[in-house]
């Protein structure tokens, strides 16, 4: 992912707080969901472009969690000379 990728959203991805709070591993959570541990670890680092609503909801079943508990958007940063409230 370039830096204008990384510009481009705020939306973060919580999957290892999730699975730290649930005590699960992602290769846990692989065997879970059917979901391979290398597109786990994408989702997990932030280093994901699109996820697909199956997958999602596999891992929201597995985890007993929504959609919203596995992302946020991130607060927008102002830059120091940039606009006012």
């Amino acid at each position: 992912m370039t830096d204008d990728d990384a510009a481009a959203h705020r939306v973060t991805c919580r999957l290892g707080a999730l699975l730290d709070a649930r005590g699960l591993t992602l290769v846990q959570l692989a065997a879970l969901t059917g979901v391979t541990v290398a597109n786990l670890s994408v989702l997990k680092n932030d280093r994901a472009r699109a996820v697909r609503f199956s997958t999602l909801t596999v891992i929201c079943d597995a985890l007993d969690c929504q959609p919203g508990d596995l992302f946020q958007v991130a607060p927008e940063r102002w830059p120091a000379s940039g606009r006012s409230a």
